[in-house]
């Protein structure tokens, strides 16, 4: 169920960006991408995990630097970010310890990021988003 929802918010969320012209600013994906990473720590505060909060940070600061790149030079990067965060999803239960992420949370996570991704590449194949500066 969780795959199912992560699709839905996803394209709900590329639906609104698009109607309401949110996402006709370079920002808008990176500033996704962004939000999306911090989740990890969010979980991390939440489950009261110092150790676990380290840990994420590292991946977190990653997602962050990729994004800005994104922004910076080629929305591509931004691209890579949602669809290396998907497959980040599939992996944390394996590499992390974090009693805070919900058992859900990473196929959710990883449906809306890899959707995003798709959709993301599409507009910039189509010429409907800018992929540099």
């Amino acid at each position: 169920m969780e795959y199912l929802i992560g699709f839905g918010l996803a394209l709900a969320a590329a639906l609104f960006a698009r109607f309401t012209g949110l996402e006709r600013d370079r920002a808008f994906y990176p500033t996704v991408m962004i939000v999306i990473a911090l989740t990890y720590g969010l979980f991390a505060v939440m489950g009261g995990s110092l150790s676990a909060l380290a840990l994420e940070s590292v991946a977190i600061v990653g997602f962050i630097v990729v994004s800005v790149l994104g922004f910076k030079i080629n929305q591509w990067f931004v691209v890579a970010a949602l669809a290396g965060h998907g497959i980040f999803d599939f992996f944390h239960p394996h590499l992390l310890t974090n009693p805070g992420v919900p058992v859900w949370w990473p196929g959710f996570c990883l449906t809306y990021d890899v959707t995003a991704a798709v959709y993301l590449a599409w507009l910039l194949r189509r010429g409907q988003a800018t992929g540099t500066p």
